[in-house]
């Protein structure tokens, strides 16, 4: 049976070993919850975004694999949260050209995982999940939360597929789940495989003497950037709602990559074009030109906004590269 009449909450993060979810579990015990971890195989991994952020021993990890029905269930049925986060699945726009079945069955088949067993176990707790700005494709005008969904990724594809489950789950079976519709966010503990981060750390390096030359695909597209430790305070108030729904979390504000290149080596004390060199091989087979979003239900329903963007962004993640900082945590220490 789940726990009643407890204060202290318990949350379960699908995905606590990547960049959100790290950030989560440290802001959520900042907060005095409970946090448990799921992970494919919890015993192998080194879980090395917890241990940079001094919270490896801090929250409760488990082995469960969300294409198991039978695997998700059980952690659910041992945990008894009232809130999950699930961050898990492929979360790369660039592989999931490469790996498509992968990136649509982690992502959806997942998803579906969980609702179907939050409507089994019909406890009261809550959930969102976690949703890609890249649904709605070419936004020269800002998308919002009525805005269509147009994919141009199988990542994108399957990151819709999983928004329109739990919109379904929720109406139909009165589920408290819902979906955050979140824009590209980064942080000093992002993977370089992910272009913002592989800029200022390349950026950084050179500044300390690599003679290494920075190479890159399209860097006239233009996207909403922000800051990953500020994103994850935008979930937890999504699910402080009395009764959820879906957000579109961002900055408002849109700035091509190479003027995220330009901020960064500028941050670096260098100048961008005697370090950076394009490559058609890093193109891919479709794109989004353009990302222009609209937070303003999140400001006016969640009393939130976003403080670092664009440009300023770089600049942030390139002291922090230098100094070898998590980066500013606005809940503070735990």
């Amino acid at each position: 049976m789940f726990r009643s009449g407890m204060k202290e909450k318990t949350a379960l993060i699908f995905g606590i070993s990547g960049q959100d979810g790290a950030y989560l579990a440290h802001m959520l015990l900042s907060k005095g919850y409970r946090v448990h971890g799921a992970s494919r195989d919890a015993e192998a991994s080194h879980f090395g975004n917890l241990v940079r952020l001094g919270i490896r021993e801090k929250v409760q990890l488990h082995s469960a694999s969300l294409s198991d029905f039978r695997s998700t269930l059980s952690i659910l049925t041992m945990v008894e949260p009232n809130e999950i986060y699930n961050l898990a699945g492929q979360s790369s726009v660039a592989l999931s050209f490469d790996q498509p079945v992968e990136t649509f069955e982690s992502i959806t088949v997942g998803t579906l995982n969980i609702l179907e067993c939050i409507r089994y176990v019909k406890q009261p707790l809550k959930m969102l999940n976690a949703i890609s700005s890249e649904c709605f494709g070419e936004t020269p005008e800002p998308a919002n939360e009525a805005s269509a969904f147009l994919p141009r990724s199988p990542y994108a594809m399957a990151k819709s597929a999983a928004f329109w489950a739990v919109k379904i789950y929720r109406e139909a079976y009165g589920l408290q789940v819902c979906s955050g519709v979140l824009s590209n966010h980064e942080s000093p503990i992002r993977s370089e495989r992910f272009v913002c981060r592989k800029i200022v750390a390349t950026a950084a390096r050179i500044a300390n003497g690599s003679t290494e030359k920075l190479t890159l695909g399209n860097v006239s597209i233009q996207r909403d950037w922000g800051l990953a430790s500020e994103y994850v305070d935008a979930m937890w108030r999504i699910l402080q709602q009395q009764n959820v729904d879906d957000f579109l979390i961002a900055t408002g504000e849109t700035c091509s990559l190479m003027d995220l290149v330009g901020a960064a080596f500028e941050a670096a004390g260098l100048d961008s074009s005697q370090h950076v060199i394009l490559s058609d091989a890093l193109l891919r087979p479709l794109d989004i030109s353009v990302s222009r979003l609209d937070p303003t239900k999140a400001r006016e329903k969640l009393g939130w906004q976003a403080d670092t963007k664009g440009r300023n962004l770089a600049k942030v993640l390139v002291e922090c590269e230098l100094r070898k900082s998590v980066g500013p945590l606005p809940w503070g220490g735990i």
